[in-house]
This record gives C-alpha cells, sequence and structure tokens, in this order.
C-alpha cells in the first residue's frame, strides 16, 4: 500500500457532485448518473453518502461512498476513490465510516455486491472481516461479470468497530 492520505470524511452534499461524477466515470464501466445520486438525495431516511476530502482549503473530493441503511443493515452501493488517491487507504477509512454511521442508525451486519475480477476491492473488504457468502451470477454489465456477495455479520462488524476505535490510523 502506497503512503497514507490525510483526508476528512464528511456528509456528501450536493456541491460536491461534480468531482464525485469525475471520479465515478474514471471508476466504473457503468457509472451512476447525475440524477441517480441526486436521487439518494432524496432518499434521506437510509440514504447514507460520505465524501473523503483532502487539503485544507475548500471541498477537494478524493473518494466517496454510498450505502443504505434499512432496519438492521448496511448495504454499500458504490465506493470509488481518484484513481491517484487509490490504495492508500481512502477506501477503508470511508468504508470504516460509513460503518460507524450506519451501527449509529441501527445497522449490525452489511453487505455489498463486487466485481468478481476487483481484486483492489476484494482485498479491502476481505481485511476489513467481509466473508464471500454468495455469487450472482452474470449480475454486472460491460463486461458481464458475475457479483460476489460479501457479508460483515454482527460480531464482525462490533469487532471491526471496536479495533479501528483502538487503533486510529491502523492499515491492517
Amino acid at each position: 500500500m502506497g503512503k497514507k492520505a490525510a483526508i476528512t470524511i464528511d456528509r456528501m452534499v450536493k456541491e460536491d457532485l461534480d468531482q464525485v461524477l469525475a471520479i465515478e466515470v474514471v471508476s466504473f464501466t457503468m457509472p451512476w448518473s447525475k440524477n441517480l445520486f441526486l436521487s439518494e438525495f432524496r432518499n434521506k431516511p437510509i440514504s447514507l453518502m460520505l465524501v473523503a476530502l483532502s487539503g485544507d482549503e475548500g471541498r477537494f473530493v478524493v473518494g466517496y461512498i454510498v450505502c443504505w441503511v434499512f432496519v438492521d443493515e448496511l448495504h454499500i452501493l458504490d465506493l470509488a476513490t481518484m484513481p491517484q488517491g487509490r490504495r492508500r487507504g481512502i477506501g477503508r477509512e470511508l468504508v470504516l465510516a460509513a460503518l460507524r454511521t450506519g451501527y449509529e442508525w441501527g445497522a449490525r451486519k452489511a453487505f455489498l455486491e463486487v466485481r468478481e475480477s476487483n481484486s483492489a476491492a476484494l482485498e479491502l473488504y476481505r481485511g476489513l472481516g467481509f466473508m464471500q457468502t454468495q455469487v450472482r451470477e452474470d449480475y454486472y454489465e460491460l463486461p458481464v461479470e458475475s457479483a460476489i456477495v460479501m457479508t460483515l455479520p454482527t460480531e464482525g462488524l462490533r469487532r471491526l468497530l471496536a479495533d479501528s476505535d483502538n487503533n486510529p490510523g491502523d492499515e491492517s
């Protein structure tokens, strides 16, 4: 992993969208549209949207995460960082912040889908304690690819949050 980035995690605001969309289009073959992000702002009861900010002046977005918190589950829907910021702990910090906030909102487990070829994401999630629980064949398009469903059960979530609270900045 490269040198850890100095970032601040904050709630995403509509003014962040141009920067978020710039990261989205270079990160995914089927990027979310501006309207899809805007719909998440209207879905406040369950939508959790965070950004990673870098720099002392202004809001310079270097990554973001979008999740739903529904009943006792947190579902990670979208996570990306700027290409030059990858493998520097930004994604990990975003996931931890989302899990922490989701836990405060009542989530006791988390899950997500990830492309089976996305080895960096699989490594990140496994390192956080997520386990593969299912494969969804031909889930993605462009290219057609299966999704690995990963779950972080209640005990894993509690342990991860306790460990991250005791070791802020730990990269393991």
